[in-house]
């Protein structure tokens, strides 16, 4: 009797024995399974994020309009942002647009890429609220393989800050035959230099003030606004793919190196990366004010401080109708701020320039749709510029000359 006991109870040890190490076992099991899954997803979102960094990463470098007209209302800058059509390839998470943010914005050393010694500035293109553009000449070498250059010398109240995003805007932006291209800078004392590409005929405003008799007897003069008029869509819609806004789209600021397919859309001390904003209202304090160009502005900023994409687009159809009338300046019969921006937020509009084409007429009301969801994209607006270019190319003799209407 008693060794059946001891046996019993020594095989009843052997099975708490067994089932300890069993529950033990399936524990460690368990562990190992929940730090696989966790360092799995942990390592996919890491190659997530690398990949999304190298498509965001900027391209490599390589080689007058009065103030009171241009800027003549002080409003806060507030919202920059995205319009509520996004095309799918722009979409992004908050963690992506973070991360891309850190590699794109890397501050930039305050080292001297050039001697500033060394250029010669000749004539004044234009000067505006932050700065000057001259044409200028390498007396020494040069500058990426250029003799001439424009060079922008920067106002001594433009802090550090503000001309470091003006070069990462520009910089992000990199080659487009549409883009007045960063070459080099230097930022090691003020007033700081801006070097860019060498453009010959200064701004379209003063281009087409300057050649306005010559270009009013031409009869092909509707089929030259219109091929310069996409030139500037094609180099807008490059900044919404690089998911910027200009802020600044005025005639003033398209350079001219070779009128009308040789048009540069410049300046970008105002234009804003929308993957730097964080939300779609400014954290500006109400002091905070920023000088804007109210009369290339469009009413929803005035009316719920919104700026986005959109409203680049407005600013194009002001740039068309300034195109059409060589130069002139928006709403010419208000001269009162405010009563510019009652003016726009009515719902009033420029008049209808003379002798323009109905094309154009048609996509200049178009880019002035309120609300701003409605306006086309600048994905769009070359669509349309494509095809009235088509068109006009049907109607030539044989010898490729286009024939009088």
């Amino acid at each position: 009797m008693y060794v059946l006991f001891f046996f019993y109870f020594e095989g009843l040890q052997i099975d708490v024995l067994h089932i300890v190490l069993i529950c033990l076992s399936s524990l460690v099991i368990m562990i190992a399974l929940f730090m696989t899954c966790f360092w799995t997803k942990r390592y996919r979102k890491l190659m997530r994020t690398i990949r999304d960094l190298k498509l965001r990463e900027p391209s490599a470098v390589s080689p007058a309009h009065p103030a009171e007209n241009s800027y003549a209302l002080d409003i806060p800058m507030t919202s920059v942002t995205d319009d509520k059509h996004t095309p799918q390839g722009d979409t992004f998470s908050r963690h992506d647009t973070k991360s891309a943010s850190k590699s794109l914005w890397r501050p930039l050393k305050r080292t001297a890429h050039l001697n500033r010694g060394d250029i010669s500035l000749s004539q004044l293109i234009k000067a505006g609220r932050e700065g000057a553009f001259y044409k200028a000449k390498m007396s020494r070498g040069t500058c990426k393989g250029h003799t001439m250059v424009t060079c922008k010398v920067v106002k001594e109240s433009v802090t550090y800050k503000q001309v470091q995003r003006e070069m990462c805007i520009m910089r992000k932006l990199g080659n487009h035959k549409n883009l007045l291209h960063l070459l080099d800078w230097d930022v090691t004392q003020t007033p700081y230099f801006l070097v860019m590409e060498f453009v010959a005929h200064g701004t379209l405003r003063s281009f087409l003030q300057t050649n306005q008799n010559r270009l009013s007897a031409d009869s092909d003069l509707q089929h030259l606004f219109t091929i310069a008029a996409y030139h500037i869509a094609h180099a807008m819609d490059h900044l919404r793919n690089k998911m910027v806004v200009h802020c600044d789209l005025a005639l003033r600021n398209i350079m001219v190196h070779s009128f009308p397919r040789e048009v540069k859309v410049a300046e970008f001390s105002l234009a804003r990366d929308f993957t730097r904003t964080r939300s779609r209202r400014s954290s500006r304090k109400h002091g905070d004010l920023e000088r804007v160009p109210l009369r290339w502005y469009p009413p929803e900023y005035f009316k719920d401080s919104y700026y986005g994409f959109k409203s680049d687009v407005w600013s194009f159809g002001i740039v068309l109708w300034e195109m059409e009338t060589f130069g002139t300046l928006p709403y010419p019969n208000l001269d009162s701020t405010e009563n510019v921006k009652q003016h726009i937020c009515a719902g009033h509009r420029n008049v209808e320039p003379a002798g323009c084409r109905e094309e154009i007429l048609q996509l200049m009301q178009d880019c002035w749709i309120e609300p701003y969801s409605y306006r086309p994209s600048f994905k769009d607006i070359v669509r349309v510029l494509e095809n009235i270019l088509e068109k006009d190319a049907d109607y030539v003799d044989v010898d490729n000359k286009r024939l009088k209407s």
